[in-house]
């Protein structure tokens, strides 16, 4: 019966690598209702040494067709990285050996399987399912651990209200409601917040000071992103240490919902309005740009609704996965459209090279335009892809690397679009040079600058 067991665990690495980011364990309270599928994942956590379980479940409801199943064929158990790996290894192997295979009717419980740790089953429940039981179980293997409930019953639909609290005990007895790849996070977002403060502050100083008379109302919408990308930070910061020292965001995470929707909402439209051109190039945006902005803004509403639902339910919700193919579905779209002004820009710069007679300021513009959608994509490819490839690879251990390495791309985005961009008297927009102008029409005609 092992390797059947083994088959059993497979269907779970999707579902632990689809939550390989939501390692944080809040105290949480959950409602499970008349639930019939044979595993739900409730938390993903990294333990140290001295870690620790709680899980208090009550209001048990047990429903089937086929009469009154087996209390020992429900229960919760832990499964750690290693072991899941372990598994997925052996059955590879088994089916190399044997790869016709006939495991019978009864192809065995996750609960019975070696590879993972029982906590208890709702025999311990019984002949009274309206106790309440709560079970603490210390972690002494240091691992990433996720916690399930496991429903081998055939045709059993499953209500409960469930608690869970996972925790690491620090040397002076406090409990660290954080993974241990989270921990180090807010303090990194406390480093980046400051970063953006002072950020802010310098180009405020730019728009309302030094550069006043050459800044445009594209200048003020990038000082508003700035403050709220500052902001969203500095509430981020305070939603991981709440929840680092207490297990709860004591309301937080509401500020930081709010202001992650409003950041995002405004870095789309920077990105579109300057790749129009729009405030310094031109005082109004064209149809088909109005169209692009109309797109992306309600996409992006709907990307933070999406986004909100991830962060505040869990892997344990029926649609937990369709939400976060909801939200990259979403960001793709979003990331293409935002390329199209900057290709229309490049292009009508392109067209109107040849026939106004100003070709080094048609070149400076044409350079700084590819420069900033070469940029662009730069920025989202790797906030998109490679941040996620170092969330999946990464240890347990090091899980705030991912993090520290999406908000240093961000922060060297930002310098780079706000200083190309900058409110100056005599920028690349706007440098005549007559001496230059033969030779930059020469570039014109030989470099077609095609995407």
């Amino acid at each position: 019966m092992a390797r059947p067991l083994r088959i059993h665990l497979l269907p779970l690495l999707l579902v632990v690598l689809a939550s390989i980011s939501s390692s944080l364990a809040e105290i949480k309270n959950l409602k499970i209702s008349s639930d019939s599928r044979a595993t739900i994942l409730f938390e993903k956590f990294g333990f140290t040494p001295r870690g620790e379980v709680t899980i208090a479940v009550s209001d048990v409801s047990v429903s089937s067709a086929l009469g009154t199943p087996d209390p020992a064929l429900l229960g919760f158990f832990l499964l750690s990285d290693e072991s899941l790996i372990q598994a997925a290894y052996d059955s590879q192997h088994d089916h190399r050996s044997n790869p016709n295979p006939n495991p019978g009717p009864n192809p065995g419980c996750v609960l019975h399987s070696t590879y993972v740790r029982p906590l208890f089953t709702f025999a311990e429940l019984y002949p009274d399912s309206s106790v309440a039981l709560n079970r603490s179980f210390p972690v002494s293997h240091p691992d990433e651990y996720s916690l399930f409930f496991a429903n081998c019953a055939p045709e059993t639909a499953v209500s409960m209200s469930v608690f869970t609290e996972m925790y690491n005990a620090r040397p002076d007895g406090s409990r660290d409601f954080l993974s241990v790849g989270q921990s180090p996070v807010p303090s990194l977002y406390t480093f980046f917040a400051a970063a953006y403060i002072a950020f802010f502050a310098v180009w405020i100083y730019l728009t309302l000071f030094k550069n006043r008379l050459a800044a445009h109302r594209i200048h003020h919408l990038m000082a508003g992103l700035l403050l709220t990308k500052a902001l969203n930070l500095v509430f981020a910061a305070e939603d991981q240490h709440y929840i680092r020292q207490t297990g709860t965001p004591h309301g937080w995470d509401v500020l930081f919902y709010l202001f992650q929707f409003l950041k995002g909402v405004l870095l789309f439209t920077v990105i579109i309005l300057i790749g129009t051109g729009w405030s310094f190039l031109k005082p109004f945006l064209q149809e088909r740009e109005k169209k692009v902005l109309m797109i992306v803004i309600p996409l992006q509403v709907i990307a933070n609704i999406a986004s909100v639902v991830i962060g505040e339910t869990g892997p344990f919700i029926r649609d937990w996965v369709t939400w976060n193919q909801v939200f990259l579905l979403i960001d793709v779209i979003c990331c293409c459209a935002i390329l199209f002004p900057i290709i229309w820009s490049i292009r009508s710069l392109r067209e109107t090279s040849k026939t106004d007679g100003k070709a080094a300021r048609n070149l400076a513009k044409l350079s700084l335009f590819r420069q900033f959608y070469i940029v662009v994509i730069g920025y989202l490819y790797f906030t998109r892809i490679v941040v996620y490839a170092l969330k999946t690879i990464a240890s347990y251990k090091y899980r705030w690397v991912s993090v520290a390495a999406e908000e240093t791309a961000s922060l060297a985005f930002y310098i780079f679009m706000f200083y190309m961009f900058r409110p100056v008297d005599k920028n690349q927009y706007f440098v005549l040079d007559d001496e230059e102008e033969e030779a930059a029409e020469m570039v014109l005609r030989e470099e077609e600058f095609e995407l």
